[in-house]
């Protein structure tokens, strides 16, 4: 069965929103083959709606410099978990209706590689809480920003095991949570 696994970047004081204004100096090849190694064991995203709408905006005609990215990007099959939109016009992107644990306990029994999240922190805390989320990988950069949404706010407690870890030349730890 395919895994649900999340990869986010995160601070010291747990910030994920705006990663592009705090991430790049921590970003080196060694950061790079993590991230591409985590796009190539997985060939389905799953995403929430405001991080699809964001993407949605911008992978179709990105700057320059992230060309290389927008093949994979666009051409993979997205899952929009949503409430409030109706269509999803970014290409190879499906809506996810009704009961979400049965769409996802579907879209894990298909064949295929994991089914991966990037950003959608809210859809993160949501999986994590209701057991449906299989691993978390969090990029920890070593810096405090201050300010800015979090990943986890006041809520339930969620045991987690560590599955690894490891710390970068850059001083990012790499660790992978799963289900305690």
């Amino acid at each position: 069965m395919r895994k649900i696994v999340a990869g986010l970047f995160v601070s010291l004081d747990g910030v994920v929103e705006s990663p592009e204004k705090w991430h790049f100096p921590y970003l080196n090849d060694e950061m790079a083959r993590i991230v591409a190694d985590q796009m190539r064991e997985a060939d389905t995203m799953l995403l929430g709606r405001r991080t699809y709408e964001e993407f949605a905006a911008y992978w179709p005609n990105p700057e320059p410099q992230a060309a290389d990215l927008a093949g994979y990007m666009n051409g993979t099959p997205k899952h929009v978990v949503t409430t409030t939109l109706r269509t999803a016009g970014w290409q190879n992107s499906t809506i996810v209706r009704g009961d979400l644990p049965v769409a996802l306990k579907e879209l894990k029994e298909r064949p295929g590689k994991d089914i991966s999240i990037t950003g959608s922190p809210t859809l993160v805390r949501s999986l994590l809480a209701g057991g449906l989320l299989d691993e978390l990988r969090l990029l920890i950069h070593p810096i405090v920003v201050g300010r800015g949404a979090k990943l986890f706010a006041d809520g339930e407690q969620v045991p987690l095991r560590l599955l690894g870890s490891r710390t970068l030349e850059t001083g990012v730890i790499h660790a992978t949570y799963g289900r305690a």
